[in-house]
């Protein structure tokens, strides 16, 4: 299995795919994880490759072939959609951040009908979600990345139980309940909503 996961310096890509890892290592797969992160301090471009199955031999996910693209930012998905196979799933937050040159009117902002067509050729399967919303209104935006990681778990065959057991060893103690209802709330957007595989 093949997740891509995406976004910007500050919302977590990391600490959501080194959760994942986690889940699907105490599940007992082999597990390969990298991690790109050059100028996130200063809210660049941060992704992330996790593959798991029963052997695994490189750590990075080939163009074309992810089978779950995660994205926390609606720039960040366009930018990585065409490492989606054909018959993957983008999951993508509608959050948008813009990037610098954009904030200080350097160059002008894509429209929001502009990045829905880009998605639109490049992954038919998607689903949208108001992960940042989300997360705000369990009051922290910081656990935007946790909300991502329920509404993911939706779309792959790993156990719950590990999840919840993967927050309780990777997060700070005193913000392992808020993540455990972030979780939790990510689930239920995603079951709310709709469409995801079998």
């Amino acid at each position: 299995m093949n997740v891509l996961v995406c976004g910007v310096g500050g919302q977590g890509v990391i600490l959501c795919s080194n959760l994942l890892a986690d889940v699907a290592f105490a599940t007992g797969f082999d597990v390969k994880k990298s991690e790109v992160h050059g100028m996130a301090q200063r809210g660049g471009s941060v992704v992330t490759h996790v593959r798991y199955g029963k052997k695994v031999y490189s750590p990075l996910i080939e163009k074309g072939t992810a089978d779950l693209l995660v994205a926390f930012e609606m720039l960040e998905a366009v930018r990585y959609v065409h490492f989606l196979c054909p018959e993957g799933w983008m999951l993508h937050d509608h959050y948008r951040l813009d990037p610098l040159p954009v904030q200080i009117g350097a160059v002008p902002s894509p429209e929001d009908a502009w990045l829905a067509e880009r998605l639109a050729a490049r992954a038919p399967r998607r689903l949208g979600v108001d992960a940042f919303l989300a997360a705000r209104g369990l009051g922290d935006s910081r656990v935007q990345n946790v909300v991502m990681l329920g509404a993911a778990s939706r779309f792959l065959d790993l156990p719950i139980e590990e999840y919840r057991a993967a927050i309780g060893r990777l997060v700070r103690p005193g913000l392992v309940e808020l993540n455990h209802r972030a979780f939790e709330r990510g689930r239920e957007l995603v079951g709310a909503v709709g469409p995801r595989p079998a």
